[in-house]
């Protein structure tokens, strides 16, 4: 896995659920950057501390990593940091691959 390619191995059993697990990541990206927008940083945290266990219920590091910082961004009320977690967040939903095992 590197950055720009990053590749997240699945269980094969969990096959059927991925499809709508991304359907739902997309959406909360549309979630955080209206919730940025807004100022809501409350909503933020939330949604940090959602991604936060997601993602690693699914195999997705990264979601879970980005959510732990978005969460603690969001506590300390840090825009520009929400920000750059959102378009990192936005790029790797875009670039990760799944191989199913």
């Amino acid at each position: 896995m590197t950055e720009n390619n990053p590749v997240v191995t699945v269980a094969k059993d969990l096959a059927d659920l991925i499809p709508v697990f991304f359907t739902n990541r997309h959406k909360e990206l549309a979630t955080l950057r209206a919730a940025l927008s807004a100022g809501d940083y409350e909503q933020l945290r939330q949604l940090g501390h959602r991604m936060k266990g997601v993602g690693d219920s699914y195999g997705f590091a990264k979601v879970s990593e980005i959510g732990r910082r978005v969460e603690h961004d969001a506590k300390s009320g840090d825009p520009a940091s929400i920000d750059a977690c959102i378009g990192e967040y936005a790029a790797y939903l875009s670039k990760v691959q799944v191989v199913y095992e």
